[in-house]
C-alpha cells in the first residue's frame, strides 16, 4: 500500500475529475457521498466488495443500532475517549452541525421509523439493517453517485500535500478535485475492513496509533457457561475484580456465547478487562438481578418461599431468574433444588440471594481483532481539523469514522459517529471542490 508521485493527466485512462471521490462504501461512506452529492458535487463512490455497506448489514445482530438517542450533547460525547482521554473537544464542533436529533429526522423523514430500546439505543421498527441500507441507497441514488464496486484501491498519487488521483486494481485512475477517506478500522475484516486507510494515511504522513480490538466478547474459564450458549438476559451487571478489588461496574444486555460472553455490557467492559488482563488474572461477578438491593432480594425470595411453600425450591426460584441460571446457581451452592421451600432455611435463603447477586465468572481473555465490534486506534485527532474534517496535513483529503482514534462503547455511538462525521465531511468535500473550480 504505497503512495506515488503524480504523473500528468495525460498518462491517466481515465480524464473525467469528480468534484468528490470517496473511498470507503461503509455506513460513514455512504453517508458522506449522499451529502455531498445533495449539496451539488458530483461524486464517485469506490468500494473493494461487490456491494456496499456489508458491515452495516451485520450490525446489531442484523437489526443496526442506529444511534443513541442521548439528546443532551454533552452527556452524550462524554461517552467517546481516545485512549482513555476525553475528545469532548473535537467532536463538539462536528455534533454541533450533525447530531441525535438531526440523525433521526434523517431516516425517520425518509420513511423509516424508529424505536427507542434499553440505554436509549435507536433501532428502525422494521427490526432490521437492511432499512438503514435502503434508506441510504436510495439517498445516493437520488443524487446520482457513481458507485465504483468490486476494485480495490492500489496507490494513493499524491504531490506537496495534495492528493492528484487514486489508482484502482484494474488500473483505471480516479480523479478529483476532494478525496474523502471512508475505509473503517480493522474489526470485521470478513466486511473488508482491513486497515488499508490507516496504511494510506502513514504514508501521506499522518502519526496513526495502532488499532486494536476495543468492543470485543470475553473468552471465560469457566466449562459451566459453554451449556448455556445461547441463552440471552436483557438486564444484568458485571463487576470487574481483580485480587478482590473492584474495577468497575457495567450494566445492559449479556448473551452466553460457546466461547464465552457477549452483548453490550461485557462489549463495554472489554477494554478495561484487557488492561486488568496485563496485571494478573481477572474475574467478574454477574449480577442477574441489578434492579433490586439485596435486601429487599432476601424479602422477595422469604415472601415467595412462604406462598408456595410445598414447591420445589428451583420452580419457585426459575420464576425470578431464568430457569437455566437457576440450575448454575444451585450447582454452585451444592444445593438440592428440588428440595420443598418450606425446608429452606434462613442461611441457605441468604446465600441463594448472595449468589443470584454475585454469580463468580473467570476471564481467559478477549476474542481477537477480528472478532471485535469496534477497534480502537487510527490518526492522531490533533492533525485533523473537525470543523470540516480535513486532514491537517493535505489540503483535499477528508478523514471520518473509524479511521479516527476515538474509543466509544456499544450502545449506537459507533454508527453516530459515522452520520456525524460523515455528513460534516460530505458538506466540506463539496464545498472545497466549489472553490477550487471557481479559483
Amino acid at each position: 500500500m504505497t503512495t506515488q508521485s503524480a504523473r500528468t493527466p495525460s498518462d491517466a485512462k481515465e480524464k473525467k475529475v469528480w468534484d468528490v471521490a470517496v473511498i470507503g462504501g461503509g455506513a460513514a461512506g455512504m453517508m458522506a457521498a449522499g451529502v455531498a452529492a445533495a449539496a451539488g458535487a458530483s461524486v464517485v463512490l469506490l468500494e473493494k466488495n461487490p456491494g456496499l455497506g456489508k458491515k452495516l448489514l451485520i450490525t446489531g445482530g442484523g437489526r443496526c443500532n442506529v444511534t443513541n438517542a442521548e439528546f443532551d450533547t454533552r452527556v452524550l460525547l462524554a461517552k467517546f475517549n481516545s485512549r482513555g482521554k476525553k475528545t469532548d473537544q473535537f467532536l463538539f464542533s462536528p455534533f454541533a452541525k450533525h447530531g441525535v436529533e438531526e440523525t433521526l429526522a434523517f431516516f425517520n423523514d425518509r420513511g423509516m421509523p424508529t424505536k427507542i430500546e434499553a440505554n436509549k439505543r435507536v433501532f428502525p421498527e422494521s427490526n432490521s439493517a437492511q432499512s438503514v441500507w435502503d434508506v441510504l441507497n436510495t439517498y445516493i441514488e437520488e443524487g446520482r453517485v457513481k458507485v465504483i464496486p468490486g476494485i480495490k484501491v492500489l496507490n494513493i498519487a499524491q504531490k506537496d500535500g495534495h492528493i492528484s488521483y487514486v489508482e484502482l486494481a484494474n488500473q483505471q485512475r480516479v480523479l478529483a478535485h476532494s478525496y474523502i477517506f471512508a475505509t473503517g478500522g480493522k474489526s470485521r475484516p470478513e466486511t473488508g475492513s482491513t486497515g488499508d486507510g490507516f496504511d494510506w494515511l502513514r504514508v501521506l504522513g499522518h502519526e496513526v496509533k495502532e488499532p486494536d480490538a476495543s468492543l470485543v466478547p470475553l473468552t471465560l474459564k469457566d466449562s459451566w457457561t459453554k451449556a448455556l450458549a445461547g441463552v440471552s438476559l436483557p438486564s444484568i451487571a458485571l463487576t470487574m475484580l481483580q485480587n478482590n478489588k473492584k474495577y468497575g461496574k457495567r450494566t445492559g444486555g449479556m448473551v452466553f456465547t460457546h466461547q464465552g460472553i457477549s452483548g453490550p455490557a461485557v462489549l463495554n467492559s472489554s477494554n478495561d478487562v484487557g488492561e486488568l488482563l496485563k496485571y494478573g488474572p481477572v474475574s467478574l461477578s454477574l449480577d442477574l438481578l441489578p434492579g433490586i438491593a439485596l435486601d429487599a432480594l432476601d424479602v422477595q425470595l422469604r415472601a415467595s418461599f412462604e406462598e408456595d411453600s410445598n414447591k420445589k425450591v428451583r420452580n419457585v426460584v426459575s420464576k425470578i431468574i431464568p430457569a437455566s441460571l437457576a440450575d448454575v446457581v444451585f450447582e454452585k451452592l451444592e444445593m438440592n433444588g428440588d428440595m420443598p421451600c418450606h425446608t429452606v432455611n434462613r442461611a441457605q435463603r441468604i446465600a441463594l440471594g448472595h449468589t443470584i447477586k454475585g454469580i463468580e465468572m473467570n476471564v481467559h481473555g478477549l476474542l481477537g481483532v477480528e472478532k471485535a465490534i469496534v477497534t480502537s486506534g487510527g490518526v492522531v485527532l490533533t492533525e485533523i481539523d473537525f470543523r470540516s474534517m480535513r486532514s491537517k496535513l493535505i489540503d483535499n483529503l477528508f478523514v471520518v469514522g473509524d479511521l479516527l482514534n476515538i474509543d466509544r462503547p456499544s450502545g449506537g455511538y459507533s454508527l453516530q459517529l459515522c452520520w456525524t462525521t460523515g455528513t460534516v465531511a460530505g458538506l466540506s468535500a463539496a464545498e472545497a471542490a466549489k472553490a477550487h473550480k471557481t479559483h
